[in-house]
């Protein structure tokens, strides 16, 4: 697959799943996951235009920090809260008895949405905001 392909199908996956994420606000943990899938598959599709892959959700979460934040193409706040989300993401999948409070899914909503908005702003001809 091509990179800009590549990049597209990310970010048709990165809509469709904050689009769910805001329809199961009901069920935090759900809305949480799908919250950073989003912004993972955002992030995907940006690092994709430049032939970037990852194998990994720690070596996507390292290149926010390296190749977004340290460079000063995104605050801190943002790869903050990046970080947040793939925490949130681990306690539904791995929390146990832990699970995503009514306030942490708001907020992984609004840091979903704005990282979407963030990438949009970036390469607006490649990824169309249908949000």
């Amino acid at each position: 697959m091509n990179s800009e392909r590549e990049a597209k199908d990310h970010w048709g996956r990165a809509l469709q799943t904050f689009h769910t994420a805001e329809r199961i606000t009901d069920d935090n943990d759900s809305a949480a996951n799908r919250c950073y899938y989003a912004a993972f598959h955002a992030v995907s599709a940006l690092f994709a235009l430049d032939g970037k892959t990852y194998k990994t959700h720690a070596g996507i979460k390292s290149a926010v920090h390296r190749d977004l934040v340290n460079t000063g193409l995104w605050p801190a706040e943002l790869g903050a809260g990046y970080s947040f989300l793939l925490k949130a993401r681990l306690k539904d999948d791995y929390g146990g008895g832990m699970h995503v409070k009514h306030d942490e899914a708001e907020r992984a909503l609004e840091t979903a949405r704005h990282i979407l908005q963030i990438v949009h702003k970036a390469k607006p001809g490649v990824f169309p905001l249908n949000m």
